[in-house]
């Protein structure tokens, strides 16, 4: 009989182990660079001007540059058909809540603890069950059983089940590496994360710092839009009462019109700035909201620059993330070079197996070991230990360069506070006297020894000096917020720092 002859070889295979994977462990390859935000930045821009000419104060102005994903949300809430007053702490509390790029960060700490997770599987048991039925039909002709004795095809079927299969890692140094690159990876992307939210605070600030500079330059235009339309009313009097020329009346009506189409366009320009901001922030587009909080001049005096300095260095998250990936970098180096030790592998299981559940059926079992030792891997360990080494250098290099702007955001934002401080000084003063100049001007013409090109300069020099000074509590309250990132932690310290 056939099956008699067969059933001893097929019992061997079914009481065997199944063929697992007994490759080497390889290190985990990361990406050469380890900084976590490269996505998408936020960043303050500096330029000199001199809008005014001669009645102008040479001034430095920053601005904040937003770019994806810190310039969107992923939700937008409404909250009602009211006007909402936003406070800069409300905005802040909704930018970190909703900004994509805060959000984007999280999503990223989830994936890393999930690579962690998969990293420390693989030196933790692996138990699972298995059951199998096996029904063949064979061509014996084709393993070469040419014997007439035995026909050419023949049926049978046998079954293995595994109540229980065990693998464990009993030492693999490639594993136990990677687990910790892993780990101090997932503490990188952690710190980035919360530098992330530094950044949100940073475009929300200034965003909302340059909405209450654009309200105050509106309110001043209506002001001087009022003034434009009581010298043109002034002018117009005189004319009828013949103590003023025509030329006089065109120049206040060309002045009036000139201060009304500034009006509109600082209007528009309030509206798309408050339509940026809700888009930071996550509030509905449609939700009408005004500025609640309005912020003055405020010197830094609890703050010095080496103290600051040395808190940077302590506090950035930045740097945080870069310290973890030279340290995951490190042990992906040690994984590399792990590869050329030996691993070991133990596996064992029990359960059934036999013909059919019910026939020939007893109970199997089977403890083994495998234990791989790498002879020659045809330089493949040289390459990914090369490859490795190559990322840590990169990253060692970056952490020096971050170390570096960190240094340099603290002190250029103590330039920024202290030039921006001498502005509002001068510029404050410019205020008082063009105002004072408008006043004497506007009385020299109503005596009639003055016509209205003296007065309409006047104007233009109080408006110039108005925006001068908006611009330079702005630029000091904007270094305000740049510090706060510089420093770092901008959440706790930009209130202490920040003065109604």
């Amino acid at each position: 009989m056939l099956l008699p002859f067969l059933e001893p070889s097929q019992f061997l295979m079914a009481q065997s182990p199944s063929q697992r994977d007994t490759s080497p462990s390889r290190p985990n390859s990361l990406p050469l660079s380890g900084r976590e935000t490269q996505g998408g930045s936020v960043s303050i821009t500096q330029s000199t001007t001199n809008s005014g000419g001669g009645n102008s104060i040479l001034s430095t102005t920053g601005s904040v540059s937003v770019q994806s994903p810190y310039s969107g949300s992923a939700a937008q809430q409404s909250t009602g058909d009211g006007t909402l007053s936003l406070t800069l702490a409300d905005a802040l509390a909704r930018g970190l809540k909703f900004n994509l790029g805060a959000l984007t960060q999280a999503s990223s700490v989830k994936q890393a603890q999930g690579e962690r997770e998969v990293a420390k599987s693989a030196l933790l048991p692996t138990v699972n069950t298995e059951v199998s039925e096996e029904f063949e039909r064979i061509n014996l002709r084709t393993t070469g059983v040419e014997s007439s004795t035995f026909p050419t095809a023949s049926k049978f079927n046998f079954y293995d089940a595994r109540a229980a299969r065990l693998e464990q890692s009993v030492f693999d140094l490639v594993r136990t590496d990677n687990l910790h690159s892993a780990t101090e990876n997932l503490k990188a992307t952690m710190n980035g994360a919360r530098d992330s939210r530094d950044l949100v605070v940073l475009a929300v600030g200034g965003a909302y710092l340059q909405l209450i500079a654009t309200q105050a330059r509106v309110s001043a235009a209506q002001a001087q839009v009022e003034t434009s339309r009581a010298i043109d009313q002034q002018a117009a009097d005189r004319l009828a009462a013949g103590l003023a020329a025509r030329i006089d009346v065109t120049r206040s009506q060309v002045q009036l019109q000139t201060e009304q189409q500034r009006l509109r366009s600082l209007r528009a320009d309030l509206d798309t700035q408050k339509l940026r901001l809700a888009r930071i922030i996550g509030l509905s587009l449609g939700q009408h909201f005004e500025i609640a909080d309005s912020y003055r001049y405020s010197p830094v005096v609890d703050l010095t620059e080496s103290a600051a300095l040395q808190l940077a260095m302590e506090r950035r998250n930045d740097l945080q993330a870069a310290t973890s990936a030279v340290k995951a970098a490190e042990q992906s180096v040690k994984a590399a070079h792990a590869e050329r030790l030996p691993n070991l592998i133990v596996s064992a299981d029990f359960g059934a197996a036999g013909r059919t559940p019910t026939r020939h059926s007893t109970g199997v079992y089977s403890v083994y070991g495998t234990l791989t030792i790498p002879l020659y891997e045809g330089g493949r360990i040289h390459g990914d230990i090369d490859q490795a080494a190559a990322a840590l250098q990169q990253r060692k290099s970056e952490f020096e360069d971050l170390r570096g702007q960190v240094d340099q955001d603290v002190r250029q934002s103590f330039i920024d506070l202290n030039a921006a401080a001498g502005q509002v000084d001068v510029a404050k003063s410019n205020v008082e006297l063009s105002h004072d100049t408008l006043t004497q001007s506007r009385d020299r013409f109503d005596a009639g020894i003055a016509d209205t090109v003296e007065v309409v300069q006047a104007e233009q020099a109080v408006v110039q000096a108005d925006d001068d000074y908006i611009t330079a509590v702005y630029q000091h309250n904007l270094a305000k917020v740049s510090l706060a990132r510089a420093v770092g932690n901008a959440e706790q310290m930009l209130p202490s720092l920040m003065r109604k």
